[in-house]
């Protein structure tokens, strides 16, 4: 489940990973979905995590958004 937050608008989530190599593939996912959206995200990752912030215009979470971070749910649960 994504995360709302305030000040400043935004939705976000943390992906755990056993595996580095899957953040690294996880992440090809993410950059492909970014560029075909238009929607690009703050990113921080770790040995074993993604962190993902997606930072609203409007006072709600849109179509576009919700889409996009359920497609990045998808590629989680792919893998």
């Amino acid at each position: 489940m994504w995360n709302e937050r305030e000040s400043p608008l935004r939705i976000e989530k943390r992906f755990e990973f056993e595996q580095y190599s899957r953040i690294s593939k996880f992440m090809g996912k993410i950059e492909k979905l970014c560029k075909e959206r238009n929607i690009y995200p703050n990113i921080s990752f770790g040995k074993n995590f993604v962190s993902l912030s997606i930072f609203l215009d409007d006072k709600e979470i849109s179509d576009t958004e919700k889409d996009f971070s359920k497609e990045i749910d998808k590629f989680y649960l792919e893998d």
